[in-house]
């Protein structure tokens, strides 16, 4: 075998060398951010909206929110920004597919927790008294 026939690979002073993926360019990666924004911002929204017509409904009934009614109507409105910003750094760095699939499954995750909380109020299926 003579040195020419050697098949050389890739050393470990070229691996830690390469380049490494580019990121989105950031006008894209803006431009993906608001426009879930856009979505997380309607389920903050819809969860103020939440609290307060529960609040006044409550005062018109004459009865009061429970601690546990306070905690769900406030995740609800912590959570869609929690998400978001998690999404948000979790995507930081990844090619644009990913960030939109981050950004939609974090969506998904705060529907089904909006959904869980208006089936707990709407159904009367939660008693902390």
């Amino acid at each position: 075998m003579t040195e020419a026939s050697v098949p050389t690979g890739p050393t470990a002073a070229d691996v830690d060398s390469a380049p490494a993926r580019p990121a989105t360019p950031l006008w894209l990666a803006i431009t993906i951010a608001v426009v879930f924004g856009v979505f997380y911002a309607y389920d903050v929204w819809e969860a103020v909206g939440n609290l307060v017509g529960l609040n006044i409904t409550a005062n018109e009934l004459g009865v009061s929110v429970t601690g546990g009614g306070w905690a769900l109507l406030v995740a609800g409105i912590a959570v869609p920004l929690l998400v978001f910003g998690t999404a948000l750094w979790l995507g930081r760095r990844r090619a644009p597919l990913a960030q939109v699939v981050l950004f939609l499954a974090g969506y998904a995750l705060v529907q089904v927790l909006a959904a869980d909380v208006s089936s707990l109020f709407g159904l009367g299926g939660l008693d902390l008294s």
